[in-house]
């Protein structure tokens, strides 16, 4: 705690004893308060009663109870106790001490010096402790608010890929779809270029339409999206998996809204002697975001079944 906001035991005794020996007569004392900015307020009746009669008022009793009052009044007197606490520490001319004073003021002064120096440095190891646990909190708070950011997203994605199981517009659902997944993918961070094409040199054919690519465990995806009415037979799985092995070392993965004929299983499964091709459903991305898994862990298992077992087509969630 600052000891300026109010002052502590120790701290109030020591400067009761040095103030009336730091300053040689009555007025002196009074004369140190308001240079210190402490009002007529807490000092007026004192002043007062030296007028009237000085003997009948003591040093000590003096600065005892403009203390006293500087301290009762709590945070409005926090200038003044700071500015009364900062003279006697920058206090170095002790001649107009009294002589038998003298020696007892430098005491004085130095054990108060000490003391605000030992609570300085309280003070600043609890604002330290103060700041690290508000910086711990506010992580913990940003990172609270961006779980439940995604999850927010994710249930919105949920919802719209569930509304476009009753679309019937083939054009609109497909392009919705397109949407949908890139926002699932992008939420789950493991997006890396929304659908693009491929074109020729001079620009003027469209080669390739490639609905998206994502990036897994070191390992690029190209992505192919597919809404029949019919599960996907060999003639509408080839085409992606010739894009594959047009390419270096980029993997494949296939999203069917009507899941797959066993020839276009089979036909995969062929292909992944040389290239991994991953088929998945729109059916298994609903149940997957109905059970809050999470799509990176869903895609690394279905590519090691793909690798180790060499099934393509490795329906984990609906075991």
């Amino acid at each position: 705690m600052d000891i300026t906001y109010h002052y502590p035991p120790e701290l109030f005794n020591l400067l009761v004893d040095a103030l009336p020996r730091l300053n040689r007569a009555k007025p002196d004392v009074l004369l140190f308060f308001k240079g210190a900015g402490v009002g007529d307020a807490y000092t007026a009746d004192i002043a007062e009663q030296l007028r009237i009669d000085r003997d009948s008022v003591k040093k000590y009793e003096m600065v005892r109870t403009v203390l006293q009052r500087l301290n009762d009044i709590g945070e409005a007197a926090l200038r003044e106790r700071r500015e009364v606490l900062k003279r006697v520490v920058e206090w170095e001319d002790f001649s107009a001490c009294w002589d038998n004073d003298r020696l007892e003021a430098i005491g004085l002064v130095e054990s108060i010096r000490k003391l605000v120096q030992k609570k300085d440095a309280f003070t600043r190891m609890e604002q330290a402790k103060d700041e690290e646990r508000k910086k711990r909190q506010a992580e913990h708070a940003a990172k609270l608010k961006a779980v439940q950011r995604k999850q927010d997203e994710l249930e919105s994605i949920k919802k719209d890929l569930c509304a476009l199981l009753g679309e019937t517009n083939p054009q609109k659902r497909g392009k919705s779809l397109e949407g949908v997944l890139n926002r699932l993918f992008d939420t789950s961070g493991v997006l890396v270029k929304e659908s693009f094409t491929v074109e020729s040199s001079d620009g003027s054919v469209v080669l390739e339409q490639i609905d998206g690519a994502i990036e897994l465990d070191g390992h690029i995806y190209l992505v192919e999206m597919k809404w029949h009415k019919d599960p996907l037979g060999v003639e509408l799985v080839t085409p992606h998996i010739s894009r594959l092995f047009s390419r270096g070392e980029v993997r494949g993965i296939i999203i069917s809204a009507s899941g797959y004929t066993r020839p276009a299983i089979e036909a995969c499964r062929g292909a992944l002697s040389q290239k991994v091709v991953v088929l998945c459903t729109i059916q298994e991305l609903v149940m997957l975001l109905e059970r809050q898994t999470d799509l990176r862990k869903f895609l690394k298992e279905k590519t090691q079944a793909a690798v180790i077992e060499k099934n393509p087509f490795h329906e984990k969630l609906s075991q």
